[in-house]
């Protein structure tokens, strides 16, 4: 038997954002019976991502988005650019990293590594909300 919700971040402007916290809250309700299970997380958004990575030294979210931000200039003479300069540049970046993730379940908590989180990578400069559906299995 499967749990779904749909759910929106707090509103955040570009960078690489710690959101394990914010996400897990939302989440409680859903884990609480799962023994052994999947977690699935995706964005339903173009500008912005999920990834997991290191989630003690901050400078890791930096230096990830200085990273991007050399991988995928917004530089770059850019077609696309209805809504803004950093339109086309959010939704290349965002093909790379990717609209999901998957978790496991242990024993009603998602089982991440001692060293790792939930990032929202988000694109756009100017701050958004994003809506996230979780779906526990």
């Amino acid at each position: 038997m499967g749990w779904q919700k749909t759910f929106t971040l707090s509103k955040r402007g570009k960078g690489c954002h710690l959101v394990t916290d914010e996400i897990q809250s939302h989440l409680q309700p859903g884990l609480r019976d799962v023994k052994v299970g999947m977690c699935f997380l995706f964005i339903q958004h173009t500008s912005a991502a999920l990834t997991i990575n290191e989630n003690y030294d901050r400078d890791v979210r930096t230096d990830m988005d200085m990273a991007l931000d050399n991988i995928v200039p917004e530089s770059l003479n850019w077609k696309h650019t209805d809504e803004g300069p950093d339109d086309s540049v959010s939704h290349t970046k965002t093909s790379l990293i990717g609209a999901t993730i998957s978790v496991p379940i242990t024993d009603g908590r998602l089982n991440l590594g001692t060293w790792q989180g939930i990032y929202l990578t988000e694109f756009r400069h100017i701050p958004h909300s994003r809506r996230i559906v979780a779906t526990i299995l």
